[in-house]
């Protein structure tokens, strides 16, 4: 017999796909990562230009004449708001990548084949995510600058000063930067799988990873473990130093970001289980079942398209619910009497964070419908083979909607429940050293109160983000015969 030794193939080379150098930008999920990109910088660019709008508000205001404290605190919540928003960002483009690398790999497969190093082609996955995240970046900036030039001018009519456009801020590329570096991040990130992909899944297609599988990597739960602890470790620091300053809310903020980190990387744990509970409401006819079941057959994909949902859910629901226990805990303390001037600005300073704060909520829905596509472009074959052994083009498109409503009803009882606990965590560590009448003693205990409308609104939402999610895919999924999808 002669051997034949198969010469290593140069990244750059092994990595192009078939049609062209930059074919690869019209592969599925690269152009909803251009969005989300381009979202979060437009987004930061407002932000900051909405900063030193303020900030000249301030000046030509006489009450507030020279204040650089109101001034420090819109560019605090700036920072914060545009941090959340590139935190979101960031899930959801590891998960983009991590999906787009389960459909690739049969393709990376053989090129391991002949030669290809996984090193090299996850390298070149995270130099496609540095390129779409700077593509999105600067789309972004130019959105961004050309709605505050539009924008900030029109608003001085409504509050009558005469501020204007504050000019192009230094500061606004930072965010250009910052998502472009996270994007490439995010991408080598989500890219991992990569590493273990060998050269015999080349007689293969897209594969997920088994359940069992998913839940036994050493170092995603060692990880796990560690941010969560850390996590709850904060959330109670906050809350213990509230009772002394309004300043445990940074501490139990630090909480929330290291727990939920935590909750993402523990999803594919988590988010299964509540899925197939969930499935149980739909009834026991072959497409709900299927589409249950699909949760377990898929774990990583249903986790990444649901984990997105709960955090937009839960960061609305946190502002909802911190603003309505505030306002329970002045009524309480004045003898059942509201406080309407208190009541009104509370409502006024959550409507506008909760409105800001949808801005994440969005980037995570563009992922779920990101997401939910590529998973029914990736299973063409097994739709095929469904329709081939008796389903209808209605039962397929029936299945596919159940699956987006799994994950975005789980989602939404979950990030409703996490978005409550986070939101009285906020409000006991600000206002639970604030005395409070008949006693004017503190520590003050804040209940938690759940408001109404803004519950029904994000419940709203959330129907109609499922719609959206479903158009694409269900389309896409009764497109092909099922011969064409066989012969994939």
């Amino acid at each position: 017999m002669t051997a034949v030794a198969a010469a290593p193939v140069p990244a750059a080379t092994a990595a192009q796909a078939p049609g062209g150098r930059w074919s690869w930008l019209r592969e599925r999920g690269m152009g909803a990562t251009i969005l989300v990109s381009a979202i979060s910088v437009a987004f930061g660019v407002l932000l900051i230009s909405a900063t030193a709008y303020l900030s000249g508000v301030f000046l030509a205001t006489p009450t507030y004449g020279t204040s650089d404290t109101l001034a420090a605190i819109a560019a605090l919540l700036s920072a914060l708001l545009l941090a959340v928003a590139v935190y979101v960002a960031a899930i959801v483009t590891a998960n983009t990548f991590a999906t787009i690398v389960a459909g690739r790999t049969r393709r990376i497969a053989l090129l391991r084949l002949i030669g290809a190093s996984a090193r090299s082609q996850r390298a070149e996955i995270a130099r496609q995510g540095f390129i779409v995240g700077a593509i999105g970046a600067v789309l972004g900036w130019g959105a961004g600058t050309a709605i505050a030039m539009i924008g900030l001018p029109m608003l001085d009519r409504f509050i009558g000063v005469s501020v204007g456009y504050p000019g192009v801020q230094p500061a606004s590329f930072l965010p250009v930067v910052v998502v472009t570096l996270t994007t490439w991040a995010a991408a080598w990130a989500g890219s991992r799988r990569v590493l273990t992909v060998t050269p015999l899944q080349a007689l293969g297609g897209s594969v997920e990873q088994a359940h069992e599988a998913a839940t036994r990597q050493r170092g995603r739960n060692a990880a796990t473990i560690v941010l969560g602890a850390v996590g709850v470790l904060f959330l109670v620091g906050g809350l213990l130093l509230g009772l002394i300053t309004p300043l445990g809310v940074i501490v139990a903020f630090l909480g929330g970001l290291f727990s939920f980190t935590a909750l993402s990387l523990a999803a594919v744990v988590v988010m299964p289980p509540l899925l197939r509970l969930t499935g149980r409401l739909f009834g026991r006819s072959a497409t709900a079942r299927l589409a249950a079941e699909n949760a377990l057959r898929y774990p990583e994909r249903s986790s990444r398209m649901a984990i997105g949902v709960v955090m937009g859910v839960a960061l609305v629901t946190m502002f909802a619910v911190a603003a309505e226990s505030a306002k329970s805990l002045i009524t309480a303390s004045s003898g059942g009497e509201p406080d309407m001037y208190f009541n009104q600005m509370v409502d006024s300073f959550a409507a506008v964070m909760m409105a800001l704060v949808a801005v994440s909520a969005v980037i995570a829905g563009v992922g779920l419908v990101n997401l939910l596509t590529i998973g029914v472009v990736q299973r063409r074959r097994e739709l095929g083979l469904l329709r081939a052994l008796g389903l209808t083009s209605g039962q397929v498109r029936r299945m596919v909607l159940l699956e987006a409503t799994h994950v975005t009803l789980t989602a939404l009882v979950f990030g409703l429940l996490l978005g409550t606990a986070y939101g009285w965590i906020a409000a006991q560590s600000v206002l639970g050293s604030v005395p409070m009448p008949p006693q004017w003693m503190s520590p003050t205990l804040v209940l938690p109160a759940v408001p109404v409308v803004p519950t029904l609104i994000v419940a709203v939402a959330t129907a109609v983000l499922t719609l959206i999610a479903a158009v694409v895919p269900t389309r896409l999924a009764t497109r092909a015969t099922p011969v064409e999808a066989l012969a994939e």
